[in-house]
């Protein structure tokens, strides 16, 4: 084992979180190696949900185009049903991924972006094309076996599962992103919280035109409940859209402390009739696996050289949708990072904020999506499904709410209430959007974080804190519309401010010369670089026109002041040496 092959990034893993970190590496000139044990991408729908934050990603990197092209868009997935059989019983119907017309326009107010339903199978080819097209060398049938570390770099050995043999990857750092049974992240040692296996689920991949049973309310998902199934005597199906409206994905459980079922093809075909309620579909089985729920988080992403990203280091459900998005927002924080610090133009210090960054966000997540699994208990509590295991007494318990009487309109409400509840899952814009950051990356104000004055799981509630995501803001420039956030990200800080805020452009010139950062600025304002169409920024800036807000390349507030200090530069130059890394002191920011 005498080759060595070099590289400044090495990413071990193909998935949302390695293919984004490669795609954004190269964006920004980074040379990179990806590695997958496998010989081919993802070829099962698995993750799907693309939320308002990934398509910002996803913007900023110029792919947004090509993934709305191929996904299934945001009018088709939210008249989400809970029925007994897709041919049965209504039993509630909610509205879901921002389809209500108030939600609704919370969605459009909050991004220039639109979510929609995205497939890992079709995700993952936009994503590692754009890395490989852009530079990415991707090594397919290559298996990271285990790394070394020294002061300078990371030597990796792997085994190419084509010829058998070994060799190593040296690069100067690398990033762990090999899914949910992480080998890098054993192998660094990092602290895990929770524990994995808490269920079993069946992903059953079929085809079968189910026109009739579903457009009439156009979904991603139809939740079935049907009395005597195999898992505790009641069972919730779901019956995932993957293309509308004849390729699909079942989830269903399964006793994970007894033995896996047979996946047969027959025995994916009846949980296929059964949930839909009809044997005479014809259904034609793509694929079926069984996989574990899990309840695990890393306390940290790092360790000297080397990072881990998307299920390395967050295992859960796919409730609420957030895996893949949190993944590919994993690579958005670290790839800038890597590099400004491999340029030079930051130090190493930089890195350490990854991790006090996204490792509070993945805690975050991983609760979220497990508590959703639980509140899905007030629905059977609502129909009588806790309290007997007679299949019986079940079905009469459903039906006792199309009775009159107080009793049955006592259950009518709590399963109206119970249905609604399951906004935690499906309409959680303040988790998605609202990931506040406390590092070094981050200059604080004298502010407090600003509290919001809705629900903060439900509701988006844009700020510049430093810490925050840039409020969106369309603007006008010529005859062009576009976003607070497009003047923003592009691998570069950018400073805005107002009129009246000319030396901080001028300081900004300066410094991205002395201090060798990408660095912009513009002017938003009446005859400025950029018109405020709307009043829209000035409504949310929470600066004056003097005042500054610096963007980190992410388009994250990096650091804000309410106007003009007595030396501008001095201020900015301050604020941006700590971001980076290569000064502790900032002097007050605040104006005169």
């Amino acid at each position: 084992m005498t080759d060595v092959v070099e590289t400044d990034v090495l990413i071990v893993g193909s998935g949302p979180a390695g293919s984004a970190a490669a795609m954004l590496l190269s964006t920004y000139g980074v040379p990179n190696i990806m590695v997958t044990k496998y010989s081919r991408l993802a070829d099962t729908p698995r993750a799907h949900i693309t939320n308002q934050r990934t398509m910002e990603v996803l913007r900023d990197a110029g792919l947004e185009e090509q993934v709305v092209a191929l996904a299934t868009p945001q009018h088709l997935m939210g008249q989400t049903p809970f029925v007994s059989a897709l041919n049965g019983e209504e039993l509630g119907r909610l509205h879901t991924w921002y389809t209500h017309p108030s939600r609704q326009a919370d969605h459009d107010l909050a991004s220039p972006t639109a979510m929609c339903d995205m497939p890992q199978h079709l995700m993952e080819p936009v994503l590692a094309g754009a890395a490989t097209a852009r530079g990415t060398h991707l090594r397919y049938d290559t298996e990271y076996l285990s790394l070394t570390q020294d002061d300078d770099g990371v030597t990796a050995t792997v085994r190419d599962r084509l010829r058998g043999d070994e060799y190593r990857i040296r690069a100067k750092y690398l990033i762990g992103a090999d899914g949910g049974r992480s080998k890098v992240a054993e192998d660094i040692g990092l602290p895990m919280v929770g524990r994995m296996g808490v269920a079993g689920s069946i992903n059953i991949v079929f085809e079968a035109d189910l026109t009739r049973y579903v457009a009439h309310r156009p979904s991603t998902l139809y939740w079935v409940l049907q009395t005597g199934a195999d898992v505790g005597g009641i069972g919730m199906g779901l019956v995932r859209c993957v293309r509308p409206w004849h390729e699909w994905l079942i989830v269903w459980g399964y006793d994970i402390d007894g033995e896996p079922p047979d996946l047969t093809d027959a025995y994916a075909r009846q949980i296929a009739h059964q949930l839909i309620g009809d044997d005479t579909v014809p259904v034609t089985i793509k694929s079926s696996s069984a996989w574990t729920v899990n309840h695990l988080y890393a306390e940290r992403y790092q360790q000297g050289r080397v990072f881990c990203a998307g299920d390395a280091v967050h295992r859960h459900p796919p409730s609420n949708g957030l895996g893949s998005n949190t993944s590919i927002q994993d690579a958005y924080n670290l790839a800038w990072k890597l590099k400004l610090v491999l340029s030079g133009a930051a130090g190493p210090g930089l890195l350490e904020s990854y991790s006090a960054e996204r490792a509070p966000v993945g805690a975050q997540i991983v609760e979220r999506a497990n508590r959703s699994i639980g509140e899905t208990g007030r629905i059977f509590q609502a129909l009588g499904l806790l309290s007997t295991e007679d299949p019986d007494q079940m079905r009469a318990n459903m039906d006792a709410r199309k009775l009159p009487g107080d009793a049955s309109e006592k259950q009518r409400q709590l399963l109206r209430e119970a249905i609604a509840f399951k906004d935690y899952e499906f309409n959680t814009h303040g988790v998605e959007l609202d990931q506040r950051y406390r590092s070094a990356a981050v200059v604080p104000d004298s502010t407090q974080a600003p509290a919001n004055p809705r629900d903060e799981e439900l509701f988006h509630h844009p700020t510049t804190w430093p810490g925050a995501k840039v409020p969106h803001a369309w603007l006008g420039h010529g005859s062009e519309r576009i976003s607070t956030l497009d003047v923003g990200g592009h691998g570069r800080f950018t400073l805005l401010t107002g009129i009246g805020g000319e030396p901080w452009v001028a300081a900004a010139a300066t410094l991205a010369g002395t201090l060798g950062v990408p660095l912009t600025a513009a002017t938003i304002g009446p005859g400025a670089d950029y018109e405020d169409l709307y009043g829209d920024w000035a409504r949310l800036r929470e600066v004056g026109d003097t005042g500054c807000v610096l963007l980190r390349p992410d388009n994250y507030v990096a650091f804000r002041s309410p106007g003009l200090p007595g030396d501008p530069a001095e201020v900015l130059a301050a604020a941006l040496r700590r971001v980076l890394a290569r000064d502790e002191a900032v002097p007050g920011s605040s104006a005169p």
